[in-house]
């Protein structure tokens, strides 16, 4: 018996519907990812469990150094600062401040996580609109750079300088503008259109307690148009002019924000990121020429800073995880609900009858820590070749929940219990929103330059996620001491 070149497929009839689209659509091969950065998926699995994180350290680096020469061969004068909410895990940050980033912080948490890390206060941006009076005053002690957020910080603030003594340090006003993006971020700083910006640097400047020479603005997250940068600058250029022409106040350092895009889809999104994310060079272009073309004759150009982050780690992070079972989401053909004989208003809803359904994965990953999937949708593919035509497949999470649902109509072959799946890019905020929920999160790993895969996080067990619990004394123990 002649022995096929390929594992057969039964033929199959599949019903062509109106806003469905043919299984066809996806292509006639499955794609795969058996390998990361040269170590093999079956290896991270056997050596570390499943679900399990992996980072490639090479791809960091690599960003990180194309981000860099965008904006260095246009604009000499900028700074990147990592954002610690992106992904905050040691290993991670500190890839990017070995490449010379700063430290961009949002809260108590995550100052004292980077001045753990050695990162003195003066590289530490501390943004965010609630900076509790302890560690606000930490960070003003060590020279970190306040990003005032409203007025009442700026009040503290200035309590804070008095109260130590502290000589006049250079803070930067937040503002929030239009620059053509909706939702305009109006919960985050002073609104800069409607003056009162200007304002506020008006109250710093007469106080005469803090100097005033930074801007920064933060325009939103996955931003598609280049463009808006450009506005933004520009518009930061124009301001910080008013507060030298009309107050005398130098700007030497404009903050951009973060907010570049990241090769994940949105949801709803027509083309792939592939097609529509800009590039590093796009957006440097935007923001240098906003920054140069109102630049004075003879003005210095103020240092620029970039907080970005999703960029930089997103395609750097994968999520292996294993198929537990198939299943098939039936659907339900109801006929409208029939008044019931008698009095009264209730309705009798018909028999419910299962028609054809379509194909579903239960996986033993879930939501929880694949946060980002409310907004992205990732490209999951098997860890090994395998034959058939993908077909839309639900991918249903390990949580007892409904909603548990990582992603819906995924291209994907006929897969079996124990087959493993690659979640990518999910190195973006996944990690840093991940919740505890029934479930241990799992090992986190990284492959080194080198090739060495390195444990930068443990899987969690019991004692760590009831270390912080207390049982209190129950009556009868209460009961029996009293006794005692």
């Amino acid at each position: 018996m002649k022995t096929l070149p390929f594992a057969y497929e039964p033929p199959r009839i599949e019903v062509l519907e109106v806003g469905r689209m043919n299984g066809s659509a996806y292509g006639t091969h499955s794609e795969s990812c058996d390998t990361i950065d040269g170590v093999p998926v079956a290896d991270f699995l056997a050596a570390h469990g499943s679900p399990l994180f992996v980072f490639s350290e090479r791809t960091l680096h690599e960003t990180y150094r194309r981000a860099h020469a965008a904006f260095f061969k246009r604009y000499p004068n900028t700074q990147f600062a990592w954002s610690y909410k992106t992904n905050y895990l040691k290993a991670i940050c500190n890839v990017f401040h070995e490449e010379g980033a700063w430290a961009e912080v949002v809260s108590e948490f995550e100052y004292q996580k980077a001045r753990a890390l050695g990162i003195p206060g003066r590289q530490i941006i501390f943004n965010g609109p609630h900076k509790p009076r302890p560690v606000l005053r930490q960070a003003l002690r060590e020279g970190a750079r306040i990003q005032i957020d409203h007025f009442e910080e700026l009040v503290m603030v200035e309590e804070i300088v008095a109260e130590e003594l502290i000589d006049a340090p250079a803070i930067s006003l937040r503002v929030y503008l239009d620059a053509g993006i909706r939702p305009v971020w109006s919960k985050f700083g002073f609104n800069l259109d409607d003056g009162e910006a200007w304002r506020a640097a008006q109250r710093l400047h007469h106080g005469g307690i803090v100097k005033l020479t930074g801007l920064h603005t933060h325009l939103g997250t996955y931003i598609l148009d280049p463009g808006a940068y450009r506005t933004a600058a520009r518009k930061l250029m124009a301001f910080a002019k008013k507060l030298k022409d009309e107050l005398g106040l130098e700007i030497d350092t404009l903050n951009l924000g973060g907010g570049f895009a990241s090769r994940n889809t949105l949801h709803g999104q027509y083309l792939p990121a592939e097609q529509v994310v800009p590039s590093f060079d796009a957006y440097a272009e935007a923001i240098s020429d906003g920054i140069l073309d109102r630049l004075e004759p003879g003005q210095a150009a103020p240092k620029l800073i970039l907080e970005t982050g999703r960029a930089m780690v997103d395609e750097a992070g994968y999520l292996l995880t294993t198929v537990v079972a198939n299943k098939v989401n039936r659907l339900y053909a109801d006929a409208p609900p029939v008044p019931l004989q008698g009095k009264g208003p209730s309705m009798k809803l018909p028999d419910s009858t299962p028609t054809r359904g379509s194909h579903a994965l239960l996986v033993d990953a879930g939501v929880h820590l694949l946060y980002a999937a409310n907004w992205y949708r990732f490209k999951i593919v098997p860890a090994r070749k395998t034959p058939g035509m993908p077909t839309p497949t639900t991918l249903y999470g390990c949580l007892c929940m409904n909603i548990d649902v990582i992603q819906d109509a995924t291209p994907l072959p006929a897969l079996s219990p124990g087959d493993a799946l690659v979640v990518h890019p999910v190195g973006a905020y996944n990690l840093s929103q991940s919740m505890q929920f029934i479930a241990y999160r799992p090992r986190v790993v990284m492959v080194m330059e080198d090739g060495r895969v390195e444990v930068i996080r443990e899987r969690e067990d019991l004692s760590y996620v009831e270390q912080l619990e207390r049982m209190p004394a129950t009556r009868r123990q209460l009961k029996e001491l009293a006794f005692a």
